[in-house]
């Protein structure tokens, strides 16, 4: 093609003026995305494509700055009955809590001063004690999540000429996003030994893997998929056991970060719990922050007091150590689970409150929203299955109850109102099923049944105005 197509590009100064402000992005943003579209399409009429009209090029740089946009970080309406959705954030933190963790970021704070003395302190203190009590462990600290929990983990116990990390083979799992354990345990520096087969691993198999090589035993917990059948393994017991004969510590990746017993929460399996695992003499456990706990990213190790000092002391824990910001939200959440227990009752966290709620307080709220959208037979209540996601509890299934959207036929589709829903704000997150939109209450808080009424109001509104 003739470089004289290039007459037809649009200057950048000519697409901002016409753009005009984008109040949402920084001037300085918008110009840079201007000028990286503008030398797009002169790759494209260079390649061969036919020139654009100035009000179609400004209309098409218009839509991907505002598709641009709509990646900031922004809250949304979970209607999609996943509560630990990683996607959307996983496990939501109690206003509460971050109320407190807006005065501490936005001020000073005492994070490494010892208010008692006027010295210089220790980061974490009083959070490490709360957590250890919560675990009932000897000891605990935190890092920024528990994949560097492990990692720190194996850096400190399993290396120089005693490298090697037994593992079952049924425990090689991957905890999403292509991350699997045994590339973790390779880039810490340690080496995987495997034994037994994929569905049985015996005492035995252990025992004979272990040499002179031996840093210490693994135990991985599968937390996002269950084996059933012509299976079998050792208990965290066993294998405490016989790692006490040859001194050598045992490690358990819990992930899930339960602090409570899930079965008496919702119709859901049990769920091991960090006390009940260091309860059976394990010397460390390492679960996620963010899951079933109920607080912010990150890796909670609990157990030994010698090996919680040691890990303390290991050069990478700094590289791995968490801010002001997590730091707070998981004392703040420790400490609620921690009141709670006085009492017998439930921590007051989100995502306890989602496992929670009653089926009948759902439905109730739901034939409240069906009533003030008073779209007859559009807009419906339904019945859903709620799961915890997050890599937990492959087996939950929690009845649900949902809002049920089916729109006219020959007006929206449901691919155009989910967009619909999504382009609000706050943007709403549902999933289909039995051709129609559903919305699951129990990953909805009540507070938001307002906005979430509006929303969907104006969205099929925009349905009819299309037509």
């Amino acid at each position: 093609m003739s470089t004289s197509h290039l007459r037809h590009l649009p200057s950048v100064e000519k697409v901002l003026t016409a753009l005009g402000e984008l109040d949402s992005l920084p001037r300085p943003t918008v110009v840079a995305l201007v000028r990286d579209h503008v030398e797009h399409m002169r790759e494209e009429l260079l390649a061969g494509s036919a020139p654009l009209t100035f009000d179609e090029a400004v209309t098409s740089i218009r839509s991907a700055i505002l598709a641009f946009a709509r990646q900031r970080i922004q809250p949304v309406i979970n209607g999609t009955g996943v509560m630990i959705h990683t996607n959307l954030g996983r496990s939501p933190i109690h206003k509460d809590v971050m109320g407190v963790v807006s005065a501490v970021a936005t001020g000073y704070c005492n994070l490494e001063l010892d208010l008692n003395t006027g010295e210089r302190g220790s980061r974490g203190t009083f959070l490490e004690k709360n957590l250890a009590t919560l675990c009932e462990a000897e000891a605990a600290t935190v890092v920024n999540n528990c994949a560097a929990a492990l990692v720190l983990i194996l850096r400190e116990l399993a290396n120089g000429d005693r490298n090697e990390v037994i593992i079952g083979r049924n425990q090689l799992v991957e905890i999403g996003g292509g991350f699997r354990i045994p590339e973790i345990l390779e880039t810490s520096g340690a080496r995987l030994r495997e034994v037994g087969a994929t569905n049985k691993v015996s005492v035995n198999d252990y025992r004979k893997a272990i040499n002179a090589r031996t840093g210490m035993i693994l135990r991985v917990h599968r937390s996002n998929f269950y084996m059933e059948g012509f299976v079998d393994e050792p208990t965290t017991a066993e294998l405490v056991a016989l790692a006490r004969e040859f001194d050598l510590p045992v490690v358990e990746d819990l992930g899930s970060g339960a602090m409570v017993a899930t079965d008496g929460l919702a119709p859901l399996d049990h769920e091991p719990t960090t006390a009940e695992v260091l309860a059976d003499e394990v010397d460390l456990v390492c679960v996620s922050g963010d899951k079933l706990f109920g607080g912010p990213q990150a890796g909670i190790i609990a157990g030994k007091r010698e090996f919680i000092a040691r890990l303390k002391q290991n050069p990478f824990f700094r590289a791995l150590r968490c801010d002001k910001m997590v730091l707070t939200a998981l004392q703040e959440s420790a400490c609620a689970y921690l009141k709670a227990s006085q009492s017998g009752a439930m921590p007051d966290l989100p995502l306890i409150a989602m496992l929670n709620a009653e089926v009948e307080a759902l439905n109730t709220r739901a034939a409240a929203i069906v009533e003030a959208i008073g779209k007859g037979e559009t807009v419906t209540r339904g019945e859903g299955t709620a799961r915890c996601g997050g890599g937990t509890m492959p087996k939950s299934r929690i009845p649900s109850v949902t809002i049920d959207i089916a729109p006219v036929v020959g007006q929206c589709s449901l691919p155009q109102l989910m967009k619909r829903l999504r382009d609000g704000t706050p943007p709403v997150i549902g999933y289909v099923s039995e051709n129609a939109l559903k919305l699951d209450l129990r990953t909805i808080p009540a507070e938001q049944d307002s906005v979430l009424i509006a929303a969907i109001r104006d969205a099929l509104q925009h349905s009819s105005e299309s037509e």
